[in-house]
Order: C-alpha cells, then structure tokens, then sequence
C-alpha cells in the first residue's frame, strides 16, 4: 500500500508515530518525508494489517493534523524489511 499523507504532518512526530504503528500491525516499509510537506507512507504486509494502519492515518489520533490520506494498492514488491522513518 501506498499513501500520501496530507496536512501538517512533518516536523511533529509523525513518522515516528507511523513506524511505531506500523511495526505493532507486523508491517514492513517507511515513512518519508517528502519536499511539499506530505509525508509518503509505503507499507507491505497482511491486507488487514494494512487497513488498520490506514485507518489509523486518517484518524484524530495522529501526531498533527491530517488533513487528506490518497492511498493505492499495488503488489507487495517483497525486498522491504522492518519498517523505516526517512
């Protein structure tokens, strides 16, 4: 899976928190930071894993403010391990 987190979502621990998420749900992947402000979370694992960490974006819950999640699913490329901040 492949998200583009919107909002004010650099500079607040949004990664950190992404990761954290991310490695309780068993999930592989990163969470980047990328030059426009979005944060692009790239994740690999089980489909309800996934899910639950993109519900988990889209919540009120998230260090910052969300304020768009546009994800998309692909195959899982399989080379990823563990799950990284960028």
């Amino acid at each position: 899976m492949t998200a583009w987190v919107h909002g004010r979502v650099q500079g607040v621990g949004f990664r950190w928190f992404t990761r954290a998420r991310a490695l309780e749900l068993g999930l592989v992947g990163h969470a980047t930071n990328q030059a426009d402000g979005r944060v692009l979370v790239i994740a690999e694992g089980p489909r309800h894993a996934l899910e639950m960490l993109l519900d988990w974006l889209r919540s009120d819950v998230t260090p910052g403010e969300v304020r768009l999640v546009v994800e998309s699913w692909e195959p899982a490329r399989g080379d990823l391990t563990g799950f990284v901040e960028r």
